[in-house]
């Protein structure tokens, strides 16, 4: 059972209880993300993140990683798109220890300017390092052209340019306007005491002051078909191709998943058997969707050599075609749900992914997440419903393709593929 308490600050803490387990997942949630962000920006919330590991008024960068492992707690973040979260795993003798870790990086980081230009260097690193992961850029161009015009466009690391233009003050102002409790969430789960997790939580996060909470903007796709050809000497080509799907938290969401796992979500699934299995023509080929606040995606994946790309794509847009004109098999579809049922249950068993779960429905759909409703959401999907899916998926208002590697000669071939399907496919063709 999720306990939902509001601290007399009014941030919101989620608390699940796990009896058979030693250890605790807590969480601090932001509503801080790309989306929020603009062009001068971009990269910020990211670029906090980094930031508040450097020293505290009361700790070094050093000092934090020797306490965490003193501990044997696991203590780090990420950013989202549409978030930032701050995690630390420990045992529950440790509990205190483990909340007041976290608040003192959250709420007394120093943004000391001499670490920020030291850690400025790592993220423009991190910017590099994307760079040379062929799969990454594929991923995140198609994404880039798919939202192109809305907010989930946006880089998370920013770019080379803005994070270098980032400042002290930017990173002030961009924490007093979202890092208040109307834009945070407290997600535990694990073994804890209730009443002794409350005191705590009011105790180190009192003086987290209020404020309006920010609605992300909203995001209207732009119909039409739009690639992005990346020349990158690398072995393989990369090809990526994304539709408009469901919104985070929409019954929708869970057909086309079921749909994405029949399609490229196993060994089992088609673009597998198909593609790598029987023909050999490529080693990685999957597909996998994305859900945000108001829009989400479904992306195909495969990576293969030059001579055997186009041949890859047109067996891609052949099984979209059959899928869309006679659906999946009944033991697809049951294999398909069965396969989400679980994996989504082997990804629960552990108090982080807990702590995630619940704060993550919590933060951006603003509700109490249920693990036996979001089951039943799964059991209930029906074939009818993924054939409405795949009708509504490839038949599409808006398309995305994009290419990464050594494209001289074969890009020009490739993009007319893609647009062939669209234009046969494409509701707004």
């Amino acid at each position: 059972m999720i306990e939902q308490i509001r601290l007399q600050n009014g941030i919101r803490v989620l608390a699940e209880r796990m009896d058979s387990v030693r250890s605790v997942a807590i969480g601090v949630w932001v509503n801080a993300g790309s989306v929020f962000e603009t062009d001068e920006n971009a990269g910020v919330s990211h670029f906090i993140e980094h930031m508040l590991f450097k020293g505290t008024e009361k700790r070094s960068a050093s000092d934090i990683a020797a306490e965490t492992d003193a501990i044997g707690a696991n203590l780090n973040a990420f950013t989202a798109k549409e978030c930032t979260c701050f995690h630390v795993k420990a045992l529950d003798e440790d509990l205190e220890t483990a909340i007041e870790m976290l608040s003192d990086i959250v709420l007394h980081s120093t943004l000391e300017p001499s670490q920020m230009d030291r850690e400025r260097g790592v993220v423009l690193e991190e910017i590099a390092m994307t760079e040379d992961s062929p799969e990454d850029i594929v991923f995140d161009r198609a994404s880039e052209q798919l939202f192109w015009g809305t907010p989930i466009e946006s880089e998370i690391l920013g770019t080379e340019e803005t994070v270098q233009a980032l400042s002290r003050e930017d990173l002030v102002r961009y924490m007093q306007r979202h890092y208040t409790a109307e834009n945070i969430v407290i997600a535990v789960a694990g073994s804890f005491v209730r009443e002794t997790l409350l005191s705590l939580l009011e105790r180190y996060f009192h003086d987290v002051k209020a404020g309006e909470r920010h609605a992300a903007r909203p995001v209207s796709i732009q119909s039409g078909f739009r690639t992005a050809l990346v020349q990158k000497d690398v072995e393989q080509i990369n090809l990526c191709l994304a539709l408009p799907g469901a919104a985070l938290g929409t019954d929708e969401y869970f057909a086309q998943a079921v749909l994405s796992n029949a399609l490229g979500g196993s060994m089992s699934s088609r673009l597998f058997q198909h593609i790598r299995e029987e023909r050999g023509l490529a080693y990685s080929v999957y597909s996998y969707p994305m859900a945000y606040r108001g829009a989400g995606s479904l992306c195909f994946y495969a990576g293969c050599t030059e001579g055997q790309a186009k041949e890859v794509l047109s067996l891609l847009f052949k099984e979209l075609d059959d899928v869309k004109r006679d659906g999946i098999s009944e033991a697809e579809f049951v294999r398909a749900r069965q396969q989400l049922k679980g994996s989504y249950l082997l990804g629960m068993e552990s108090t982080m992914a807990h702590m995630s779960a619940i704060g993550k429905t919590a933060l951006l759909l603003e509700k109490e997440y249920d693990l036996t409703g979001t089951l039943n959401r799964i059991e209930c999907v029906t074939m009818e419903e993924v054939k409405r899916a795949a009708d509504q998926l490839f038949t599409p208002d808006a398309a995305a393709f994009c290419a990464v590697g050594r494209l001289k000669g074969i890009g020009d071939t490739l993009e007319s593929t893609a647009k062939d399907w669209w234009q046969r496919n494409g509701r707004q063709a």
